[in-house]
């Protein structure tokens, strides 16, 4: 029997790794409020370049709809809160958006389905609150009843702020005060095959807590586990703790297995004097190593980066309007290896250098009361054990890699 060489084994492993193409798990934001957006056939033609196979709407923009048709990206829409209050007080408002918004465009665009509001539960508007349910329920049954968009799904996006407790991940638990509304908006979700979405962004920990050790945690970088006292599992990112925190809510609601999808994340590259850590050094390296950390799990969990572009007309610090990947003439913002390999355009796929951080110590970091022992637990669903190995130069993926640390900071960011 031949034996294959060692360096044509090798290289084979390495095109295993090698992002060839998008990732069915890999979406985008794509917010509009601003004045120099490219025309979106032109963002359609780009998406097609990179590792991105979902992109995600805050509207439903029949431009952008339209020059998705045949590319192969899949979308998400959105309903804008403002509309809701129509849509759950009149079937027919809710069968009128999809004939609108939906079936002119199906099968030709993908849609794979529709976020009715963002952030609802914390937008201090309680009456809206009331009518996300109502909302969703009506858009569904209107969705029902047209079998060419029988297949598009029905959900809602949270902030981290429905969460009371995060610290530690397996300890998590939604708001007392959201239960009546949130419960029923959970089972709503499980009958329909709908998952729950989430916008967590480790840089607003690492904002409230701007350590090294916490930079480090927050960009994926090496340093020592944090551990779970209630599970056991070491964590050594905060992006698998606060997913972690999400799916221990669901489990303690009575929703163990729900499928989550995290709608938004991300990391601003430039941000006001006061705005620590938003740098294009850490913007690089936490979209770079994010996209490494889902390649490397075995069920990565489906999850849109913020954001395509800068959005100029958004109020509030500089940070809100930095977070964009893509500048308005198309050219990447910096280099996190979101461009496919045999696109020509570029990129890189190799795990990304932390900026503004040194090496923490070699100690154990424990939340409040807890302590370095591990238990004999079962997993939560991404937790695993890996890290990167560095072999001539390129870096391979070794096993699978998951995380927690310090208290999580739930904060909003809203589009």
């Amino acid at each position: 029997m031949s034996k294959t060489p060692l360096f044509l084994l090798f290289f084979t492993l390495l095109h295993g790794f090698s992002p060839s193409s998008s990732e069915p798990y890999l979406g985008v934001n794509y917010g509009e409020l601003a004045d120099n957006l490219p025309p979106p056939a032109s963002t359609a033609h780009l998406l097609q370049s990179t590792v991105f196979s979902n992109l995600r709407l805050y509207n439903a923009d029949p431009a952008v709809i339209s020059a998705f048709s045949g590319t192969g990206i899949s979308l998400l829409l959105g309903v804008s809160n403002s509309d809701i209050p129509s849509l759950a007080g009149d079937p027919s408002a809710a069968a009128a958006w999809v004939s609108t918004n939906l079936l002119p465009f199906l099968p030709s665009t993908s849609i794979s389905a529709v976020s009715v509001g963002n952030e609802v539960l914390n937008s201090g508007d309680s009456s809206l609150s009331s009518l996300l349910l109502p909302a969703m329920q009506n858009l569904h049954a209107a969705i029902a009843a047209a079998p060419s968009a029988a297949s598009v799904k029905v959900s809602t996006v949270h902030s981290m702020a429905v969460l009371s407790q995060s610290d530690p991940p397996s300890a998590g638990a939604f708001h007392s005060d959201l239960a009546a509304t949130l419960q029923p908006i959970l089972q709503f979700l499980r009958d329909n095959n709908s998952p729950f979405m989430i916008n967590p962004y480790p840089y607003f920990a690492y904002r409230s807590d701007p350590r090294p050790e916490t930079l480090t945690f927050c960009l994926f970088q090496p340093g020592p586990a944090r551990y779970d006292p209630g599970s056991g599992i070491p964590y050594t990112n905060m992006f698998d703790a606060q997913v972690d925190a999400i799916r221990a809510a669901l489990r303690a609601a009575g929703f163990a297995g729900q499928e989550v999808v995290v709608a938004e994340t991300g990391w601003p590259y430039k941000g006001d004097d006061n705005e620590v850590g938003a740098s294009v050094e850490n913007a690089r390296a936490y979209n770079g190593n994010l996209v490494a950390h889902l390649r490397a799990m075995t069920e990565p969990v489906a999850t849109y980066i913020f954001a395509m572009y800068d959005e100029d007309l958004k109020p509030g610090p500089t940070s809100e309007r930095s977070f964009g990947l893509f500048r308005p003439d198309l050219t990447p913002t910096y280099d996190a290896g979101l461009i496919n390999s045999g696109s020509g355009l570029g990129g890189s796929s190799s795990p990304v250098a932390p900026g503004e951080t040194s090496k923490p110590e070699e100690v154990c970091v424990t939340s409040t009361g807890g302590t370095c022992s591990r238990p004999a637990v079962e997993y939560l669903p991404s937790a695993a054990v890996g890290r990167f190995v560095n072999i001539f130069g390129i870096s391979l993926l070794f096993g699978f890699a998951s995380v927690f640390g310090v208290e999580l900071m739930v904060m909003m960011h809203r589009d």
